[in-house]
């Protein structure tokens, strides 16, 4: 696979830079001085820049290293990333990528040129992270270059022109973490959902009770999700839920918890949390979604289309009819 690179925006990942670029936030220099480290031989991204979170170990270090200089002749160079993609089973990943690149020459010109000097007036805020860099010469010999960087920190538009430009092919991949399972995916579930039962008694948000079932169309098409909420994550004020099991109710199954939501009472004193909670959403079209704690103090929560919210006690039969 072929594609071409461009540089990644730090908010994608979570990620912001310390300092900026060459200079830190007090103005010191941060760019190294002395010449570039040359390693005998390049191993893979997975040995040299294995991933850690959601960037390879060492990706913002960029503004301190030593700029390119003429004493090493880069011949192609090594992009070590991530990406998510979606496997043949439906689910969703992140995985580790090895690109290479074998013509390099704007590329190389771009990161000779010098910092610029640093702006002290204001800049934008965006933090952008390169891609984590090394350039091979002709004897595998590898090199990771500083990237030169503009009047605000960030790396200069040449360097950012001729990355997106750069002609790149994926020889390995590897995976990270799985952030969607097949189960989930064909259930039309996600992962992980907060438990807003939990968080808005916690947080004593305004809520009213139920007064009656959702205002479901008849023989609506209901999807239910139901979640696992891991044992730390109880009583911690705003709990979330790992994907437990899915499907589509049918029409006879929506009419039973259509029915039993009807039976929603008062909401009875109860502090405990539960581990357990059902989500349910049309599957088509707008209307309200319906959470249930499936064990605990059974409450119900209605989260109306407007932004309302009303509470209550589930009825005994409710739990029953979203089991697994």
């Amino acid at each position: 696979m072929t594609r071409r690179v461009t540089m990644v925006a730090a908010g994608i990942l979570g990620v912001v830079l310390t300092g900026c670029g060459a200079d830190g936030p007090t103005g010191e220099r941060l760019r190294g001085d002395g010449p570039l480290r040359v390693t005998e031989r390049w191993s893979s991204c997975a040995d040299e820049a294995p991933v850690t979170g959601m960037l390879p170990a060492g990706a913002t270090d960029a503004p301190a290293l030593p700029l390119l200089d003429d004493t090493f002749t880069p011949v192609a160079a090594v992009l070590c990333g991530q990406q998510v993609q979606r496997r043949p089973d439906g689910g969703r990943e992140v995985v580790a990528t090895e690109r290479r690149a074998g013509e390099v020459t704007a590329l190389v010109a771009a990161l000779r040129l010098p910092d610029e000097p640093r702006y002290e007036g204001p800049c934008t805020l965006e933090m952008v992270i390169p891609p984590w860099l090394a350039l091979l010469d002709q004897q595998g010999r590898w090199v990771r270059p500083g990237i030169p960087v503009g009047p605000c920190g960030k790396p200069r538009t040449e360097v950012i022109e001729a990355l997106d430009r750069l002609s790149t092919t994926i020889v390995a991949t590897r995976p990270v973490q799985e952030i969607e399972s097949s189960e989930a995916a064909a259930a039309g579930c996600a992962q992980h959902w907060a438990d807003l039962v939990a968080t808005q008694v916690a947080t004593g948000g305004r809520t009213g009770p139920v007064s009656g079932p959702p205002p479901y169309a008849d023989r609506i098409v209901l999807r239910l999700c139901v979640y696992q909420v891991p044992e730390r994550e109880r009583g911690s004020g705003k709990p979330a839920g790992d994907f437990a099991y899915g499907r589509i109710l049918t029409p006879d199954q929506a009419e039973a918890v259509t029915g039993a939501l009807a039976a929603t009472g008062p909401v009875a004193e109860c502090a405990a949390h539960a581990g357990r909670f059902a989500v349910l959403r049309p599957a088509r079209g707008p209307g309200a979604d319906v959470y249930v704690e499936l064990d605990g103090c059974r409450r119900v929560l209605v989260s109306a289309p407007d932004g309302s919210t009303s509470l209550g006690q589930a009825a005994p039969a409710l739990a029953g009819l979203l089991a697994g």
